[in-house]
């Protein structure tokens, strides 16, 4: 069985993902809460495997879930976390992805009463993986995709290098894993940003930005 804690300010909105997990096969809800203290304290002794929490709860009502995100993965790397937010908020979803994608996972509220959009998240964090919401990710790409995908305007080594930035490898990891220089890796890495039509801004938030772009294409 998969232990689940649920955490989200609103009791409506809790309950009902709650009763959206009661739907997936050997999924148990061992704790709810309604602020970031509480859900904190019921990942300490419940020891879940997967979080799913609201991104906006008290105390302040702000980023809570990004921080709880952060939080777990530093202490429970084990333990998988689903953030849910009722906006596209690129600031919260870069945050939250900012240090590696590895058993996280975003989603939009409206998208949660689909029982496959949910277990999909969930089973895909507890298993180590990602999972991000689509919609999501054409906010965050700075212009509109074309009708094909970006992706297939990569060539077959540029895939292979974004594929490793999705995995949470720097430029020198890269150029280890795939013996290149650290000149051919940033090379390949601003011709991967140039294809995808990413924003000029900073390299971190670019690279979380083609890495929701490679997990929603598999999504």
């Amino acid at each position: 069985m998969l232990r689940i804690v649920v955490a989200d300010d609103d009791l409506l909105v809790r309950r009902g993902v709650v009763a959206v997990l009661g739907l997936i096969d050997e999924v148990e809800v061992v704790a709810e809460a309604g602020d970031l203290p509480s859900l904190l304290d019921a990942v300490a002794t419940h020891d879940p495997h997967v979080v799913v929490t609201d991104v906006r709860m008290p105390p302040t009502g702000t980023d809570e879930g990004v921080r709880a995100a952060t939080s777990i993965r530093a202490e429970r790397p084990s333990c998988g976390v689903v953030v849910l937010s009722q906006y596209a908020e690129p600031d919260h979803v870069l945050a939250v992805f900012e240090a590696g994608n590895e058993r996280l996972a975003y989603l939009l509220k409206e998208n949660v009463g689909d029982v496959g959009s949910l277990e999909r998240a969930v089973r895909a964090v507890a298993a180590g993986g990602s999972h991000v919401d689509p919609a999501i990710v054409s906010v965050l790409v700075s212009v509109g995709r074309p009708a094909d995908s970006a992706l297939d305007g990569l060539t077959p080594r540029e895939q292979e290098v974004l594929s490793l930035i999705a995995e949470g490898l720097n430029n020198a990891a890269i150029g280890e894993r795939l013996v290149l220089s650290d000149r051919a890796v940033a090379k390949h890495i601003n011709n991967i940003f140039s294809k995808l039509h990413l924003a000029e801004e900073p390299d971190a938030h670019r690279r979380v930005r083609a890495v929701l772009l490679w997990l929603a294409e598999r999504a």
